[in-house]
């Protein structure tokens, strides 16, 4: 208990299912698989105390063969675990031995019961039940030939006796159905055993492939968050340091407001690139969102026209729902869209970034007239970030496409589905007023 408390007060969020498992078993049952070595003791001592008759009264017969037998067969259970189907083949030899070496020995298939669950529990149900049949076969067989005759003589006495129990026929069948019957129920038991525990197995494989593949989704999310953080604020302080060392004689105090506004951004990337290796150090209760809320998106468009980009924001609709992630998803989208034009745009006069709610959809549109590097802005740059929308876009049933525009630029436009579609909404989209934002710098 402590010990789970500890893995939780340190933050460790992975959890084994074997862990789980354990868990939900009783203190009996966990101690035994801590002490496998204690359970095979306990296990030979019970098989002596089950067999202790029939070994008295063999050694009171003078049987000593026999209580040999019983013996070894005691300690070779010991090792049952290591050599399942060996120690099963040895017990079944030992103790139709002893049958055979004494007349009188009436069987004790104690370690034979011991043996077959052993072997039933690592070996298919299938072999198993076939092996049990031959087995008891065998054990037939010898109860047949050798234990009935011992066990009755042709005094009247013994006569009487089958006679009364409805004669040897019926004692054949009763005892044979008894020795079949028995085995069979340790094969049951050790098969149903197996089938718990490649249940657990297999539940425990599962639980691993989930686990890796949320870590794989989980290193994919933090490398585009990564992505977004890094590309815009290092394009965005590139193209400050440009504009203050061309203002930088003629307008200095102009200059000092890019210098400040580098500063800043610097600061706020540090901040955003600490928050994204936070969750790596301590999990998921570290939050990715940078809450983009209304001044979020202002503060962006801001920056990205106090960098050079001509900016012209409208946004059209009823307003975007409170979900954190959409307006995440929103943020991001124009962020990295507006980033490429910084990145990638030459004479770049006119940047139009769309925001339209029209029902349950939401379309998001950023356009540009600059022209392109080799007439295909395309093939520069590794498209991750294109990719990165892209899997945003699609976290809302949405679509997005990324390529020259027919103003000669280049266009990005999304589309999403809103989290939790209002009632009425068509109507609202159609009767509120557009609003529009122009800033240039």
């Amino acid at each position: 208990m402590s010990e789970n408390l500890s893995k939780e007060a340190a933050g460790t969020p992975e959890v084994s299912f074997d862990e789980l498992s354990a868990q939900r078993v009783g203190r009996l049952r966990s101690l035994m698989r801590r002490k496998p070595r204690g359970v095979d003791a306990a296990v030979v001592l019970l098989y002596f105390l089950l067999s202790l008759p029939s070994i008295i009264d063999s050694a009171l017969s003078a049987h000593w063969p026999t209580v040999a037998l019983l013996v070894v067969t005691g300690f070779v259970l010991y090792f049952r675990r290591r050599w399942p189907m060996a120690i099963l083949i040895l017990v079944a030899v030992t103790d139709s031995a002893a049958t055979l070496l004494d007349s009188s020995y009436l069987g004790s298939s104690t370690g034979l019961w011991i043996a077959l669950y052993t072997a039933s529990t690592q070996y298919a149900a299938r072999r198993m039940f076939i092996l049990t049949i031959l087995i008891s076969a065998l054990q037939g067989l010898i109860f047949v030939v050798i234990g009935i005759p011992g066990m009755f003589t042709d005094s009247p006495e013994d006569q009487q006796f089958l006679a009364d129990v409805g004669g040897r026929a019926v004692l054949t069948i009763i005892g044979v159905a008894f020795l079949v019957g028995s085995n069979v129920v340790f094969v049951a038991i050790g098969s149903a055993v197996r089938n718990h525990r490649l249940h657990e197995a297999e539940l425990n494989n599962w639980a691993v492939r989930v686990q890796t593949l949320a870590q794989v989704r989980e290193r994919n999310r933090i490398a585009r968050e990564m992505h977004d953080v890094v590309a815009h604020s290092l394009s965005v302080m590139i193209a400050l340091s440009d504009g203050a060392s061309v203002v930088l004689k003629r307008d200095p105090q102009r200059a000092g407001e890019v210098l400040a506004e580098l500063s800043a951004t610097g600061r706020h990337a540090l901040a955003d690139m600490r928050r994204v290796i936070g969750v790596l150090r301590t999990g998921d209760d570290a939050s990715l969102e940078p809450q983009p809320a209304v001044d979020s998106m202002e503060k962006m468009l801001e920056g990205f026209t106090v960098a050079g980009l001509p900016l012209r924001f409208t946004q059209s609709g009823p307003p975007l729902p409170k979900d954190a992630t959409f307006q995440l998803t929103v943020y991001r989208i124009i962020q990295e869209s507006l980033t490429n034009v910084l990145r990638y745009g030459r004479n770049v006069t006119r940047v139009g970034v769309l925001v339209e709610r029209n029902g349950d959809e939401v379309s998001i549109r950023v356009n540009d007239d600059g022209t392109q590097q080799g007439g295909r802005r395309e093939a520069v740059g590794s498209a991750q970030g294109i990719r990165g929308m892209g899997e945003r876009a699609a976290l809302f049933d949405g679509t997005l496409t990324a390529g020259p525009s027919t103003e000669g630029g280049w266009g990005v436009v999304a589309t999403l589905k809103l989290p939790h579609p209002a009632a009425g909404a068509n109507t609202a989209a159609v009767t509120t007023p557009t609003t529009e934002t122009r800033t240039e710098s």
